[in-house]
């Protein structure tokens, strides 16, 4: 199988395009082994997204691996794009790693993403698979920045949850959000877990926004083709991070499967169940509680 073999293209809504890959039954990309692109990435669902007017493009990151990024450039080209500037949501590596095939490009990050890039570029060269280079960011804000496709006017706002850095994609007059990783489905991976109570809040933040559809990096391909995940995300991640910070107090759910510990919202469909993602909620459990 070629490694974009199961890329699709997906239309969420006018003008964004979410180039989706994964979740595919018994595929993988890279490796047998456990390797960052099959088991964090292309396993329970990966995409990056564009959004367009006329003959502009932003890439909302650059995809799992560089074949992955040469396949979203050729095909914005064929929609009759010419010219492309890059966002990062955050510093992971399944979300910079095609950034050298828009090297020729402007790429635009927070500043705490741009350090994290410089911190993290040799261990990255050294991971399986490598990302080598790491393609730097070209233009770095603190706090909010404020930019434009055509007509469609986008606001990057920092979000501080998944991830210290990250850096959400929100369009103004639609109401969209893309939130990098700040909201998975089925549930949130707790990468920094000595600051879940910081995450948190920032959850609390993030539902004051005005939102009318959020469209996830990682999430289910049905629910982001059908225009995204309404409010209730935000909520059911609010309180599956509450729960987990109770486990960590002594709460005695930390022996509970992800379809026993989330089952409320996957009933009420806040969350959608996917079964890859019981290993996310062990890793949890234990980054969490240390058990």
């Amino acid at each position: 199988m070629t490694s974009t073999a199961t890329l699709r293209v997906l239309e969420p809504a006018p003008n964004i395009l979410a180039f989706y890959d994964g979740r595919v039954a018994g595929a993988r990309l890279h490796s047998p082994s456990w390797n960052w692109m099959d088991d964090a990435a292309y396993t329970l669902g990966v995409a990056s997204y564009a959004i367009l007017n006329g003959t502009d493009a932003v890439v909302y990151d650059t995809h799992i691996s560089l074949d992955h990024a040469r396949w979203i450039r050729s095909e914005l080209q064929r929609r009759g794009v010419t010219s492309i500037r890059v966002v990062l949501s955050h510093h992971h590596k399944d979300h910079i790693a095609g950034t050298e095939v828009f090297a020729d490009c402007e790429i635009i990050a927070g500043n705490k993403t741009a350090k994290a890039l410089v911190e993290k570029e040799e261990s990255y060269s050294k991971s399986d698979p490598p990302i080598k280079p790491v393609v730097m960011p070209t233009t770095v804000f603190d706090g909010e920045m404020a930019l434009s496709v055509g007509t469609t006017d986008i606001e990057l706002r920092p979000l501080d949850i998944h991830s210290h850095d990250g850096v959400a994609l929100y369009l103004p007059k639609s109401r969209i959000l893309l939130p990098g990783d700040a909201l998975e489905d089925s549930v949130t991976y707790v990468a920094e877990p000595d600051r879940l109570d910081i995450h948190l809040a920032e959850l609390d933040r993030l539902s004051t926004w005005d939102i009318s559809a959020i469209l996830p990096c990682h999430g289910d391909p049905d629910r982001i083709a059908g225009g995204g995940y309404d409010r209730s995300f935000i909520t059911a991640t609010r309180q599956y991070v509450a729960k987990l910070l109770q486990c960590r107090d002594g709460a005695g759910w930390s022996n509970l499967t992800l379809r026993e510990f989330a089952k409320v919202w996957f009933e009420e469909g806040s969350l959608t169940y996917f079964d890859a993602y019981e290993g996310v909620h062990q890793d949890n459990l234990q980054s969490v509680t240390g058990v």
